[in-house]
């Protein structure tokens, strides 16, 4: 057992768990930790940054789990508000499967890097100084009002956190605000997004993985995916609380400082990325 190993996995999963639902973006945190850290193989890496996304998205069950099955009982007891929801799920996972299945190698092989990750970052940042300073009116104030075309608009924003560095959690909460949804309801929407897409990613990336994955790989993983579970789940609480009474330009200024900091250090070569 490598005891440097698991600690690495440990910091991976305490970032994964921290990032994953901030508008910060997980993965671009994940790649920069990685690299710092020199974690596993760059293979086995990036595989672990995906993975260890299922203890983040565990981590929305557990805490919303009576929601979660009430709107699947709903939908299939035919109550409106639980079939609304659990459809708008649907249509709002569809958009970013299907680019993600098919455009997911290449993005990983062009957009994998630092200097990507560090101007997702800046540009987002922008993005969330812009929707703050518009003057917001809310028509959707709870996560089971959405319409369709809301749901679908939110599906197709996702598809941006393809892109290292621009974030799930930011492109969905973010793009909700200018379709008129309250900060609670985009937070929780987003939330309940990511279990499609996140749960789904980790366990197919596995299953690519799977014959080179040995007993001291799923130790690692294992490590990685309980530290975020728990790391997440406070960060989740934490957010909820937050967005009831503040906006996300706290955010907006730490993407653009981190980014700038990130350009900078890779640009002079004090940091190796």
């Amino acid at each position: 057992m490598d005891i440097i190993l698991l600690l690495k996995a440990a910091v991976m999963g305490l970032v994964e768990g921290i990032t994953e639902f901030l508008p910060i973006s997980s993965t671009g945190h994940l790649i920069l930790t990685g690299q710092l850290l020199d974690f596993w193989t760059p293979e086995k890496r990036d595989m672990f940054s995906v993975a260890v996304q299922i203890g983040a998205i565990a981590a929305v069950i557990y805490e919303y789990w009576g929601k979660l099955w009430g709107s699947l009982i709903g939908a299939i007891t035919g109550n409106a508000q639980g079939r609304r929801l659990s459809i708008n799920l649907i249509v709002a996972t569809v958009p970013i499967m299907l680019i993600g299945l098919t455009f997911g190698e290449t993005l990983k092989a062009y957009l994998f890097n630092v200097v990507t990750v560090a101007i997702a970052l800046i540009v987002g940042g922008f993005i969330i100084i812009w929707a703050e300073r518009r003057q917001h009116q809310v028509v959707s104030h709870e996560v089971d009002d959405f319409s369709l075309k809301q749901a679908m608009l939110i599906g197709l924003i996702q598809c941006f956190a393809l892109i290292p560095g621009t974030s799930r959690s930011g492109s969905t909460i973010i793009g909700s605000l200018f379709l008129g949804i309250s900060r609670k309801a985009a937070a929780e929407f987003s939330f309940f997004l990511g279990i499609p897409v996140l749960m789904g990613a980790g366990l197919l990336d596995m299953y690519k993985m799977r014959h080179d994955l040995h007993t001291n790989d799923l130790e690692v993983l294992a490590v990685g995916i309980i530290v975020a579970f728990i790391s997440a789940l406070i960060v989740i609480r934490a957010l909820i609380r937050y967005v009831s009474k503040h906006n996300f330009m706290v955010f907006a200024y730490y993407r653009i400082v981190f980014g700038l900091f990130i350009l900078l250090t890779w640009w002079t070569g004090w940091v190796h990325w």
